[in-house]
């Protein structure tokens, strides 16, 4: 359960005359995350937009004034743009138009807030463009910028709706909290509640994690944490590779191009790695074969008849796929934490689709998320309907199966002490 407000409480708030809701006089600050793929200056729509789109909308219905705060790429760097065209995007998942200001605050911004009539829905510009927004400090010493004085004494109410942000303790996510009633957007709500799942439901049958990607530090992390709470885990990607080095497989080290894809982290992490392997051996499977690029097609090994890497591995092997497609089906709850190949090649999707599949066809409790692991679900004309929930976050989801606080959830909690 979470221990912060919703925009449930938001909406209770009601004119005791007339029995209806004061949401017509309140103007509020929401913070969603717009923060997307750019090609060529271009923002490329994506599930963010649709996910956001439908707290905006409740709001804009219920007849709130509504100002959005939103990042975009970091300062620098090629992604760094304004937020102007993701009005636009936005805007095609809205049954509402959007007014775009090209400040964060200031004169202008303060006249258009107060200008606004009820639905009416802004953007302000990249929080990001704003010097009081970066870097990450105490919420204290960031609801005492400009940018957040400013802001606050025009709007009545500030909603969080960016969970794949909360992990940063920027001005936009922390100062507020600090300064006005604030609430948890639907976004947020869910992804909390989903993301906490694992350390805080009571499952009846087996619970599944399976695991893979490129980052070996963070599937350590997870397992560390919650390794009461998992009763098996499923390794495939980078890490699975290195996890079957650690047992004497002689894969998991960097051929050619894969500089420092295996071999840095192998050094940083094997003593925990094999650590891991010896206090928790019953309840790792690892892959009992592995596919790789012959001649321009799948190919796959048994993993007790290789040798010596010769070839790199892009997926689990179709006979590990299905014995792990058969362990969720029987599973009460299963979560999917990055993808167990490169399954952006059709031919070494195998695994990631397999346990997709198998999740969609089972009963148990599911959460998916983790890089762009839940992109494979549209890949492959599978419905997000199948699945409890498909995250949106990253480093925040990490960081929750992890059991690192999120600032910015962090800052709603306190709010509400």
């Amino acid at each position: 359960m979470s221990s912060f407000d919703t925009i449930d409480t938001l909406n209770a708030d009601t004119d005791t005359d007339t029995g209806t809701t004061a949401a017509a006089e309140k103007r509020v600050l929401l913070r969603v995350d717009l923060n997307s793929p750019i090609s060529d200056g271009t923002v490329q729509d994506n599930r963010r937009f649709e996910r956001h789109a439908q707290t905006i909308q409740e709001l804009s219905d219920a007849g709130y004034h509504i100002v959005l705060l939103a990042h975009q790429g970091r300062p620098g760097g090629d992604e760094f743009i304004s937020l102007e065209g993701h009005a636009a995007v936005l805007e095609k998942h809205l049954d509402c138009s959007i007014e775009f200001i090209d400040d964060t605050h200031g004169r202008r911004v303060a006249e258009s807030i107060n200008a606004t009539e009820p639905g009416d829905v802004l953007l302000l510009e990249n929080t990001r463009m704003c010097e009081d927004e970066l870097p990450e400090a105490d919420p204290e010493i960031k609801a005492n910028t400009a940018f957040v004085q400013s802001l606050s004494d025009h709007v009545d109410a500030y909603v969080n709706d960016a969970y794949s942000a909360a992990h940063r303790s920027h001005a936009s996510l922390v100062g507020f909290p600090c300064v006005l009633p604030s609430y948890a957007g639907r976004v947020m709500e869910a992804e909390y509640n989903a993301n906490t799942a694992i350390a805080n439901k009571s499952f009846d049958g087996p619970v599944i994690m399976a695991v893979g990607g490129t980052k070996a530090t963070d599937v350590i992390d997870v397992i560390n944490n919650l390794g009461e709470s998992v009763d098996e885990f499923l390794f495939g990607g980078v890490v699975g590779e290195l996890f079957l080095r650690a047992t004497g497989v002689p894969v998991g080290f960097d051929l050619g191009s894969e500089t420092d894809r295996y071999d840095t982290q192998w050094e940083r992490n094997r003593e925990v790695i094999k650590s891991i392997l010896t206090k928790r051996s019953d309840q790792i499977t690892l892959a009992s074969d592995l596919a790789y690029h012959d001649a321009g097609e799948r190919a796959e090994v048994a993993v007790d008849s290789i040798n010596q890497k010769t070839v790199s591995f892009m997926d689990i092997g179709t006979a590990t796929a299905e014995v792990y497609a058969e362990m969720v089906r029987d599973a009460d709850a299963v979560f999917l934490k990055g993808a167990l190949g490169a399954f952006e090649n059709e031919d070494f999707a195998v695994g990631t689709v397999r346990i997709l599949e198998a999740i969609a066809e089972s009963e148990c409790f599911s959460v998916v998320g983790g890089g762009d692991t839940s992109r494979a679900i549209e890949m492959y004309g599978m419905d997000k309907a199948d699945f409890d929930h498909v995250s949106i976050a990253g480093g925040a989801y990490i960081r929750a199966l992890t059991g690192e606080p999120l600032a910015g959830v962090e800052a709603l909690k306190s709010e509400n002490i």
